[in-house]
């Protein structure tokens, strides 16, 4: 923890420098040419290009042994900026609103302080820097450019600052700890008419309103009280005049689960539902339910040991082990085949007024966090090595 904290004005001032130059998914050049540059300054072995702009380093310790996954996501989202901070994106419409810029500097932190151990180390860390990690596919196509490949990892690790929570507080989950995300659209088509004379027409419009309202009862009558989901509808559009009933009515948004078993369940009674309303009204209907993210299991063991890591060298946080979320995280992609800890890290602060929430445009954290974070990821790969 301690290099972690001299290093502490090295870590900020990449984030800065990384949150003044935001890019959003796939177009992360800026942003892995300069990771990629550090990771060679300290020797390692680096492939860049995978899934387009992810970068790819490799430590080798003194000795043999498992390999750990370290991931840090770098994409920025599409939005403008309204912290007013010194380091605000000078790139207009794009800002780093969730703490991936905090993320990369963190990772390239940690491949500093374990580049110095590298003769305790009895194994090799997979340091992996990943794009597009906010809803466009980046870990999916990292798996399938072969990421868990050349070495296969052991053991695959991941944090994500929390500003849900203050500095000092650590969610480190067994189990489920962020739920698997679909999208959905349903196209509702009837027969347009006049709005004065609706008997002539089949009204997609009704049609989408009773579906939005049948929707609600998969959640409150078909999933367990006990059990977790989520059936959002987020967008309805159909029409353009005051007068006009139109022809299609198209709605859509996201289904949330964490169990396999309770997602099938909700995509049969999604499917039956819109089915069987569209028709008792008349209407026609088009399904198309989209896969985002799986859901992050965590592996309980490897959950349990870092565990153990943060309870010794931050015995002052507190540790929530009960932490979930129905956010979704691509990362899941990657723990599908290796087992692995997904952990969050307290980074708000009231007092300073950081604490807007997640894709927000006044979304800032408190700086503080930076060496905890750092050091806390550090000695969890070190911890299997």
């Amino acid at each position: 923890m301690s290099e972690a904290h001299d290093l502490f004005d090295f870590t900020r001032e990449l984030r800065r420098d990384i949150h003044r130059h935001p890019e959003i998914g796939f177009q992360e050049v800026r942003t892995a040419a300069l990771v990629a540059k550090e990771l060679n300054e300290i020797g390692l072995e680096v492939r860049t290009g995978i899934a387009e702009t992810g970068v790819i380093a490799v430590l080798d310790g003194e000795s043999s042994g498992p390999d750990v996954l370290a991931r840090f996501d770098m994409d920025a989202l599409p939005i403008k900026e309204e912290t007013g901070a010194s380091y605000a994106s000078v790139n207009t419409g794009v800002m780093h609103a969730c703490g991936h810029d905090a993320h990369v500097a963190i990772g390239l932190t940690v491949a500093r302080i374990l580049s110095t151990r590298r003769k305790e180390l009895n194994g090799s860390v997979k340091f992996v820097f990943q794009p597009a990690e906010e809803g466009l596919g980046g870990a999916k196509r990292m798996v399938d450019e072969g990421v868990l490949e050349d070495p296969r990892p052991d053991v695959c690790l991941a944090l994500h600052l929390w500003n849900e929570k203050p500095v000092g507080w650590l969610g480190i989950t067994p189990g489920p700890v962020m739920a698997a995300s679909e999208t959905f659209n349903i196209r509702v088509t009837g027969k347009g008419g006049h709005g004065a004379a609706p008997h002539y027409s089949i009204d997609p419009v009704i049609t989408a309103a009773q579906i939005v309202s049948a929707l609600q009862s998969i959640v409150s009558r078909n999933v367990p009280p006990l059990e977790s989901a989520v059936v959002t509808v987020t967008s309805i559009h159909g029409g353009e005049a005051f007068n006009v009933i139109p022809q299609e009515v198209v709605l859509k948004g996201t289904i949330r689960t964490f169990d396999s078993s309770i997602r099938d369940l909700v995509f049969q009674r999604f499917r039956e539902i819109v089915t069987g309303v569209a028709q008792s009204m008349g209407c026609k209907v088009e399904v198309d339910l989209k896969r985002i993210t799986p859901a992050v299991i965590n592996d309980v063991t490897i959950t349990n040991q870092v565990l153990d890591i943060a309870s010794r060298i931050l015995p002052k946080d507190t540790i929530s082990t009960s932490t979930r979320t129905m956010g979704s995280e691509d990362m899941a992609y990657m723990m599908e085949e290796i087992p692995g800890c997904y952990f969050f890290v307290g980074s708000s602060n009231a007092e300073k007024k950081l604490d807007a929430s997640h894709h927000h445009p006044s979304f800032d954290f408190d700086e503080d966090v930076l060496p905890y974070a750092a050091g806390l990821m550090a000695a969890s790969v070190s911890s299997f090595l």
